[in-house]
């Protein structure tokens, strides 16, 4: 978890936390960028970047690399991560975030956009 935001936050600028990042979690962070506006992720969180996604329903997803758990209760890490937005229900059946049908290769790539923001 610490390790996942210390190894973004020592790739510092110049496009090295977004390599760092599509390294940890096989996808592209500019196409998640794109998957996240096209799955609807801003109609429920604030994530910076994403033209339009400024709600307030769920958390907001700003600085989500530096977080130690992801939903509050998964430790964060890049499988969580995948799981956590494919499958929200199946790791906490009732929460308020809705199973959508996210491909692997756009959840990789949304997870990748994601750990982008420190």
């Amino acid at each position: 978890m610490r390790r996942l935001a210390l190894l973004l936050l020592l790739a510092g600028c110049g496009g090295q936390a977004q390599r760092m990042a599509a390294a940890l979690t096989g996808g592209d962070p500019s196409r998640g960028r794109s998957a996240l506006r096209a799955h609807g992720c801003g109609s429920c969180h604030d994530i910076p970047g994403v033209r339009g996604a400024q709600a307030t329903v769920g958390p907001p997803l700003s600085r989500l690399a530096r977080r130690q758990y992801l939903a509050g209760l998964l430790p964060n890490t890049p499988p969580n991560l995948l799981l956590w937005v494919q499958h929200p229900q199946r790791v906490l059946p009732g929460n308020a975030m809705p199973d959508l049908p996210v491909p692997d290769s756009d959840a990789r790539d949304m997870a990748a956009y994601l750990y982008t923001l420190d």
